[in-house]
């Protein structure tokens, strides 16, 4: 079965920190190039960082740059997000992603999301 799974989300005080996981299945992941979205209330969904297939080369969406940190383990098709000094605004469902490519079929394949609420 093809799905992607998220996991890791809660309630974080400003400041503090979470790490999100992706749990990938029915996919030969280490060939996929990987992207974590946030969607804020009110917002529209917008990519946060990417993971090119086996890990080579890693974007990121200026407003969280050394802040968030995107890294896979292809041995254990897990994708991750490490969120630090989360701040009010980052409040959002996050969902992973993959885009289409020869190894998905020609689709892409979005996660169920998972909530991050940062509060005091």
């Amino acid at each position: 079965q093809v799905q992607l799974v998220e996991s890791g989300g809660g309630l974080v005080q400003p400041g503090g920190s979470l790490r999100l996981s992706c749990s990938a299945s029915g996919f030969t992941f280490s060939s996929l190039t990987m992207n974590w979205y946030r969607q804020a209330p009110g917002k529209e969904r917008e990519l946060v960082a990417t993971s090119t297939n086996r890990g080579g080369d890693t974007y990121y969406a200026d407003s969280v740059k050394d802040r968030f940190t995107i890294s896979r383990d292809n041995d254990k098709n897990t994708l991750y997000l490490q969120k630090n000094n989360l701040q009010l605004e980052n409040t959002a469902v996050n969902y992973c992603n993959t885009p289409s490519s020869i190894w998905t079929g020609g689709r892409d394949y979005w996660g169920q999301g998972t909530q991050v609420t940062v509060s005091s």
